[in-house]
């Protein structure tokens, strides 16, 4: 079954090659490139040079992570089996919801650099806008499908590279040509740097929002003389975004050949702007829809975040992985965030609430006669660094300000101050909480295990009776805990 959208055409081929790609491969979705068609005026020229373009993102140079909705196909059997498409994806947001479903299975999909759609840009800059808000709705409603494709920004993590128009630094770096010891490469490729994650940050539709908190703190400078300081970061968290807008400018290329100077500073000039606006219009309708950094999970019971600890007698033998992939379960079916920890990690899993809490979760089993085990849990609250900095800066500021009875500023940013600790206090609640629950519900069986008496803060208290000649031990074990 092939798609492709109403303001696109296909090439005469586009159908064969897409077939081939299915015959040659076990794909079970195929996609190509689409590009815009020559002759669509000098605004469609400025829009295919701006950013939030479909494109596709591809992990080999056949193997795609995703592909555009106005040019793919799939076999009918695998869309049958993940149920189709989901009708709350109205505007956009269908194709990344398939991939995604279809992926989950364990399934590929191919890429086809031949099978070639011709696909319009929007004409005006009002319906250009308007696309992007619809872009951040779909981002809103995939987030709230799909939370484990996102970071904690908001943002989808993408495992392959992402092809577009857009220039992903602020300062492009040169291209590197590998060409293997002393020339003895048979073929050389060119090969370009990721980008940093200073360049990341920068063309991220949140960026603005710190602008505008420096713009506020600067404006504060009425009242209190010194934060005129932050005029100078002001201006380069203003100008960063701005450079990389003059330069994505400078840099787009007309459709068809132009002598033109006019022609040529009216297509920089408003392709500089288009960058501007881009990030504002995405950022407007994911704020709409509830993508916002300041986004939390509501925990269940309120109450101040603190270390947890479980200590568990199992008559059962289970491997410690198997534990932790049941937890790892029921943290997914509460619909948050849950990461694996690494090689040289000091914890099993981590499930991030926001930008500036999370809870880190580990868990070790002792051996016991017959098969059976003690398994003990920890769960420890863990503040974003970034956002203690942000905090310590915001109290220092207000002291200062408190102290020179600059009180206009120093409520400001006393109230700044209350919010953001707030806000850390409550995603690394909400975040613990969640934890704790995932191992009530999966690691606690009624028919083969219990929770035993601990002796450490946050422990849970229940205590079998058939557990009555173990207790003295296993309290003496859970004393010297952390």
């Amino acid at each position: 079954m092939a798609y492709i959208d109403d303001d696109a055409y296909p090439d005469p081929d586009w159908l064969k090659y897409l077939a081939a790609t299915f015959l040659d491969s076990g794909f079970v979705g195929v996609g190509g490139p689409n590009l815009p068609p020559c002759d669509d005026g000098w605004v469609a020229d400025c829009v295919s040079n701006a950013p939030g373009g479909p494109i596709h993102v591809l992990l080999t140079d056949r193997e795609a992570e995703h592909i555009p909705g106005c040019n793919m196909a799939y076999r009918k059997s695998a869309l049958l089996e993940i149920g189709g498409f989901d009708e709350r994806f109205r505007v956009a947001g269908d194709d990344v919801d398939v991939c995604w479903s279809l992926q989950k299975h364990n399934w590929q999909l191919g890429f086809s650099p031949a099978a070639v759609v011709w696909h319009h840009r929007r004409n005006s800059v009002r319906t250009y806008l308007k696309q992007q808000r619809g872009y951040g709705r779909a981002e809103a409603l995939l987030e709230k499908k799909w939370p484990e494709k996102y970071n904690p920004a908001g943002h989808v993590s993408w495992a392959g590279r992402v092809y577009g128009n857009g220039f992903f630094t602020v300062l492009p770096r040169a291209g590197r040509i590998y060409q293997g010891i002393w020339g003895t490469a048979p073929f050389q490729r060119l090969y370009e740097p990721a980008p940093g994650w200073i360049s990341s940050l920068v063309l991220m539709p949140e960026w603005f929002l710190i602008v505008g908190l420096l713009a506020l703190l600067t404006g504060l400078s009425y009242s209190w003389k010194p934060l005129l300081l932050g005029a100078p970061l002001s201006l380069l968290a203003l100008g960063a975004p701005l450079a990389h807008a003059a330069a994505s400018g400078i840099r787009a290329s007309p459709s068809r050949p132009t002598r033109s100077f006019v022609e040529k500073v009216r297509l920089a000039g408003v392709t500089t702007f288009l960058h501007l606006l881009q990030p504002l219009a995405r950022l407007f309708g994911r704020v709409r829809w509830g993508l916002t950094p300041w986004r939390w999970i509501k925990a269940e019971s309120p109450s101040l975040p603190r270390a947890h600890s479980i200590v568990l007698w199992s008559e059962v033998w289970r491997a410690t992985q198997e534990r932790l992939e049941e937890v790892e379960f029921a943290l997914k079916e509460l619909g948050v965030v849950v990461r694996r920890g690494g090689d040289f990690d000091n914890w099993d899993l981590e499930i991030p609430s926001g930008l500036l809490g999370s809870a880190r979760l580990r868990m070790v089993a002792e051996e016991h006669y017959q098969g059976r085990q003690l398994v003990r849990w920890r769960v420890l609250p863990k503040c974003s660094r970034i956002g203690l900095v942000v905090l310590s800066a915001l109290i220092a500021i207000a002291i200062g300000a408190g102290t020179a009875r600059a009180w206009t500023a120093c409520a400001s940013v006393t109230m700044m101050s209350l919010l953001l600790g707030l806000s850390t206090l409550q995603e690394c609640d909400a975040a613990t909480a969640s934890a704790l629950r995932a191992i009530q519900e999966r690691a606690v069986e009624p028919s083969s295990a219990q929770l035993v008496p601990g002796h450490s803060k946050g422990t849970f208290h229940t205590a079998p009776q058939s557990m009555a000649n173990y207790v003295p031990a296993i309290g003496s074990i859970a004393e010297g805990e952390d």
